[in-house]
């Protein structure tokens, strides 16, 4: 028996004792044989290191070639912390430690690491402080970086002047793990020009995923889109990294290159934008604090400029923007970061259009209504807004109740239609949907009616006095500047609903076509709404009505050279017990053969005769005066500040934009709108930390001004691998170029 437990012992003393080899084995192939050439690359030997170049993301362009975002050369200082850590160690005997509170197998402990901190303080920067180009950094961020992302370096300073970046040149400081190169970093050419369509970039957040870390000493990680479109198109900006072979000396200092891949460009990406049209919008838009203004070709649902205001710069956030400025951007309670073009907001008296085509869907246009200052449904006496003036409308064809914007019409027009055609309508017409645009945020908007009522309160039941709010476009409805340019389009171009389309096509490098979108139709009010040519003409003839007519509430848009026809807007509303009104302009020209439909939103105005159409009105005829030969001479945009006055009126031929507190307007009635749907703020982008105490230096000399280097990239290449200029010559600075574009 005794005999027999020995034998078994040792037999699984045997299986343990082969198992134990065969997994040695197994590692010594995987090390040795798989995985030889990549770890070969990474021995110590003190000689070489291995650093990847990031990507060169393509450029964006707009319809006509002129380049919105671009690629730039910035001078840069990286800390390759390992090597300073080991150059310490080599030269002192010893490095010194500091702790941290981390967590082993899940449980909290105290851990020791270098103390890079410290190490950087006693040998890199004195000698930074001596050439004057020291700056203040967050030693928190500093040290923790060492911790989690070693293997990248750490990018210290970024935007060197010529100045500086030829003393780093000619003075050759001899710091290991101190490198001073040359990246390709984002450059949105016109600064705040469509930033909430274009996005911005940043490094990406999870590096211990990224696939191939592991090939590199270093790890220069490409930048990826944040936003709007960068984000979107990444797949196609993007491009392919390349990588560097790098000289170390024995003391670790990087003396040169022996060796590199390039990099290769992603692709280029052409927009429906005209640059030039989207110069003229964001130029009238600031006359007031906060609004949108959107311009398709309802030819083919084209976006040819879309504006938000107010606004900002995306280049602040490229390559990094400081956690101060970040929070100063997030406490502006005008939210420069939302995107008002893609929000919905109760659109008052211009949904009255889509009421019209409703009513002609329902057979009832030609049934002449009333005003008599107001209609009574249940207990509640629904006003006109002429009733203010102690006035009526008496009885009205639908031509001259859009003319006028009657109310008390519309009350009475939408309930004989019913709210079924109503919502029949918005549907073909793509209201209370997304576009599908390539943007993130996008409002929805409402599109009220029984079935909708029904899944916000069960409880409640449709009535006709919601279906009267319905019809003059306040009450719960709610419509974006883009929803209703598409509306607009659809009027002027005879009753096609296209799909607004932003992204044209994309290109590679060589010039062919990767890929192109091709306009999309949404519906045909002829085929899926049952229109005749006829019907949607009267519709025109009254939005015509509105601009060219003497009683219309826009005669202040009117053009000779360029004919338009539009339809305004006024919905009240409410901020902090202030009326904060939404006012509307929406229009097409020219009126026989659109090429244009214009949509202009103002948050906090009088009126959409008095402030919306002014605005139209101005970009309208800046782009008359642009498709005529005249030259749109453009320059960076600094962002739009946004603010809170109410403004009362805008005279462009003035130059006079009156800003009071009055709060009494036409063309509305005691209804409030609902509370709006804005869109979400942009991504995060990549915040760093402000500059601490610890991190705090003491320069000898002040370093000169830098300013970033807004050539394109050029010969960027050829000068990364630290090729010094002449002795005593610093690099030479680019010729500016000319406002837009090349």
């Amino acid at each position: 028996m005794k005999r027999s437990k020995s034998s078994i012992r040792i037999f699984f003393l045997g299986v343990v004792v082969v198992v134990g080899m065969a997994a040695l084995a197994v590692r010594l192939w995987d090390v040795q044989i798989t995985r030889g050439a990549e770890f070969a690359r990474k021995v110590s030997t003190g000689s070489q290191v291995t650093v990847r170049i990031p990507a060169v993301r393509g450029e964006i362009l707009d319809r006509n070639g002129v380049k919105l975002v671009e690629n730039r050369a910035s001078f840069e200082v990286d800390f390759y912390l390992p090597d300073m850590v080991r150059a310490y160690k080599e030269s002192r005997g010893r490095v010194p430690m500091t702790t941290y509170r981390g967590r082993v197998h899940n449980m909290p402990r105290d851990l020791k690491e270098a103390d890079v901190v410290r190490i950087v303080s006693e040998t890199v920067i004195p000698r930074l402080e001596e050439l004057g180009v020291a700056k203040d950094y967050n030693s928190k961020a500093l040290q923790i970086h060492y911790r989690t992302n070693r293997e990248v370096p750490y990018n210290y300073r970024q935007d060197l002047s010529f100045e500086e970046m030829a003393l780093f040149s000619e003075k050759n400081l001899g710091l290991a793990g101190v490198n001073v190169g040359v990246k390709p970093v984002r450059w949105y050419v016109y600064g705040a020009l469509a930033p909430h369509l274009l996005g911005y970039v940043g490094p990406p957040k999870e590096l211990d995923k990224l696939p191939d870390l592991r090939d590199f000493n270093f790890y220069e990680p490409d930048v990826e889109g944040k936003a709007q479109l960068e984000l979107y198109l990444d797949r196609h900006l993007k491009g392919k990294p390349g990588a560097r072979i790098l000289r170390r000396n024995a003391k670790g200092v990087i003396e040169g290159e022996t060796g590199r891949r390039e990099p290769v460009q992603g692709n280029n990406v052409h927009l429906t934008l005209d640059a030039k049209i989207q110069y003229i919008v964001e130029k009238a838009l600031r006359a007031v604090g906060r609004g949108a203004a959107v311009v398709v070709d309802p030819r083919n649902g084209d976006i040819l400029a879309m504006a938000s205001v107010p606004s900002y710069d995306p280049n602040i956030f490229i390559p990094s923007i400081t956690a101060s400025k970040w929070s100063e951007i997030n406490k502006d309670a005008t939210n420069p970061l939302v995107n008002r073009a893609i929000s919905a907001y109760a659109p008052g008296s211009t949904y009255k259009i889509p009421i019209a085509l409703a009513g002609l869907r329902a057979g009832i246009g030609e049934k002449p209504f009333g005003c008599a200052g107001g209609v009574q449904y249940g207990d509640k006496y629904m006003r006109c807004w002429i009733a203010e003036k102690n006035r009526t409308h008496g009885s009205l064809s639908l031509e001259d109740a859009v003319k006028v914007s009657c109310n008390a019409f519309f009350y009475q027009f939408g309930n004989a239609a019913g709210i079924e055609q109503i919502v029949a309508m918005g549907n073909l017409l793509g209201l209370g949907q997304k576009s599908g645009l390539p943007l993130s945020g996008e409002s929805p908007g409402v599109l009220p009616g029984p079935e909708w009522l029904s899944g916000v309160n069960p409880r409640a039941r449709w009535s006709n006095g919601l279906t009267a709010n319905t019809a003059i476009g306040q009450g719960d409805v709610l419509a974006s500047p883009l929803q209703m340019a598409m509306v607009t389009a659809a009027v002027a171009n005879g009753g096609t609903v296209y799909y607004p389309r932003l992204v044209d096509r994309v290109v590679d490098q060589d010039g062919n076509t990767i890929e192109q979108e091709q306009p999309r139709v949404r519906s045909t009010l002829a085929a899926d709404g049952g229109l005749t040519a006829e019907q949607i003409e009267r519709v025109r003839k009254g939005m015509w009505e509105v601009v060219n007519e003497g009683g219309g509430t826009a005669g202040r848009a009117k053009n000779e050279k360029m004919p338009t026809a539009g339809k305004t807007g006024t919905a009240q509303f409410w901020r902090s017990g202030i009326k904060d009104n939404h006012t509307w302009f929406i229009a097409f020209a020219p009126y026989e053969n659109p090429e244009y439909a214009v949509v202009v939103f103002v948050q906090g105005a009088k009126s959409g005769g008095g402030v919306s159409a002014p605005i139209a009105a101005e970009i309208i005829s800046g782009i008359e005066k642009y498709k005529s030969g005249e030259d749109v001479q453009m320059a960076a945009l600094e962002p739009a500040q946004g603010n809170f006055l109410f403004t009362e009126s805008i005279d462009f031929r003035r130059a006079a934009v009156a800003v009071t507190k009055l709060s009494d307007d036409g063309e509305t009635s005691d209804t409030v709108a609902a509370p709006g749907q804005e869109s979400a703020p942009a991504a995060a982008p990549n915040v760093v930390a402000d500059a601490d105490e610890a991190g705090r230096v003491q320069n000898k000399t002040e370093p000169p001004a830098a300013k970033p280097n807004r050539n394109p990239l050029g010969g960027l290449f050829n000068f990364i691998g630290g090729k010094k200029p002449r002795e005593g010559a610093p690099p030479k600075r680019p010729q500016p170029e000319r406002p837009g574009g090349r």
